[in-house]
């Protein structure tokens, strides 16, 4: 509770993480496909979705290498939303191990920057002459999952009434550094 600044950013994106999991957890095709009428959303949709943000971030962004697959091949001309679209043809397996990977190989590029420089470690992306530090990029990503996390709350109630602000203390949230 009083932690460093990078204890806290990684601590709020880890909890963030693991109340998405449980939010998206557990689900078939079905439950992973269900769509509220008024949105185009699903928690298949946001678990693909979220994968990419992931690989964007602590990959292109961090790094300034190339994003892994499926992202490098996909057809971004033809679909600019394939990150959501494809998500519906994907089996549920699929869609989890995909975010689960992704999730792990970013934590190890975290580290990485961190080992190398700390939250002002710069990453390879820039704007306006300048280039982006890994302080920033956990903020940005902590921001996409809350917003995520916030849909996956009224999806999953819709699903099977599942309702709650963080998982069960039986779901230990992981510590990236130990």
């Amino acid at each position: 509770m009083a932690g460093t600044e990078l204890e806290h950013l990684i601590g709020s994106l880890e909890r963030l993480r693991a109340t998405f999991a449980w939010k998206a957890g557990g689900l078939d095709a079905a439950g992973l496909s269900h769509r509220l009428e008024t949105s185009s959303l699903s928690l298949g949709r946001l678990l693909k979705h979220l994968s990419r943000a992931e690989d964007e971030m602590f990959t292109r962004k961090l790094w300034g290498e190339p994003v892994s697959e499926p992202w490098r091949s996909a057809p971004w001309h033809d679909d600019p939303d394939w990150d959501f679209t494809s998500a519906d043809d994907d089996p549920p397996e699929d869609l989890y191990r995909l975010w689960t990977d992704t999730v792990g190989r970013s934590r190890a590029s975290v580290l990485r920057a961190v080992a190398a420089g700390g939250l002002d470690h710069e990453g390879h992306l820039g704007w306006g002459g300048s280039n982006v530090s890994l302080r920033r990029l956990l903020f940005d990503l902590v921001e996409e999952y809350g917003r995520h996390t916030g849909h996956a709350d009224l999806l999953r109630e819709a699903v099977d009434g599942r309702t709650g602000e963080d998982p069960p203390h039986t779901m230990p949230w992981p510590d990236p550094f130990g």
